[in-house]
């Protein structure tokens, strides 16, 4: 019983001293409560293949619909590889996926013929740091380094309008194909601070970095998942008992 008295006191001075930089009472629920909040985000883990592919596939597009064509743009993760060790590292950086597709009526848009551009990492910068009246313009061949290169030329242009607006439009010249596609979406000013402000959140997982820092907290949440496990048992069992 002496032994369980010394843990119990070494436990909950540690989890107050977490939560408050005090001592702690795990004989109140309100403090299990507050404490597996504070720990709830920290613990939270995806559920990731070996080749850092999510398990359970989320989609989570963030869309504008104008009457010429459409825009949507979602983070897509970078890829890893088993490395001898048992480690991961990044095989190939994510992307911030950009998808225009023509409008054919109201509301109605072709998403048979949706062209695509992916942001890079320095691209998602550039669009994060534009400032008020600044326009940007970036150049994609798809098939660079192959025999095909400059067959397919992309460019998206960012420019600005009155009142703090924006034109985002796409041109796609396909040589092959013989086709010249070019998609325009005005853009408000609301809608443009949502795109750079999901820029900015999503870059660190573009880069693979949150799979890297979360490996860096993992001892701290075995110990805080250790302390919430401890209170619940003592706070379920009648007979433990306190200083």
């Amino acid at each position: 019983m002496m032994k369980l008295k010394q843990l119990l006191q070494s436990r909950t001075h540690l989890s107050g001293n977490l939560l408050h930089g005090k001592p702690g009472d795990i004989r109140n629920p309100s403090w299990l409560h507050a404490f597996t909040s504070r720990v709830g985000l920290s613990t939270a883990t995806g559920h990731f293949t070996d080749k850092g592919k999510s398990s359970d596939r989320v989609f989570a597009d963030y869309c504008v619909y104008k009457g010429k064509a459409s825009l949507s743009m979602y983070p897509v993760l970078p890829k890893f590889s088993r490395l001898d060790s048992g480690g991961l590292k990044v095989d190939r950086r994510g992307v911030m996926m950009l998808t225009f597709s023509p409008a054919i009526g109201e509301r109605k848009y072709d998403w048979e013929k949706k062209q695509f551009f992916a942001l890079s990492a320095v691209e998602m910068g550039s669009l994060i740091s534009l400032g008020s009246g600044g326009s940007c313009e970036f150049f994609h061949d798809p098939s660079m380094k192959t025999s095909n290169a400059g067959q397919v030329r992309k460019t998206l242009s960012v420019k600005p309008v009155e009142g703090g607006n924006y034109f985002l439009s796409l041109s796609v010249v396909n040589n092959m194909l013989q086709t010249n596609d070019r998609l325009t979406v005005p853009v408000t000013a609301a809608e443009f601070a949502v795109m750079k402000t999901a820029c900015s959140f999503a870059l660190p997982h573009i880069l693979g970095w949150d799979r890297y820092m979360d490996q860096k907290q993992q001892p701290v949440k075995r110990v805080c998942l250790g302390l919430i496990l401890v209170a619940r048992s003592c706070i379920s069992h009648s007979n433990c008992t306190y200083p």
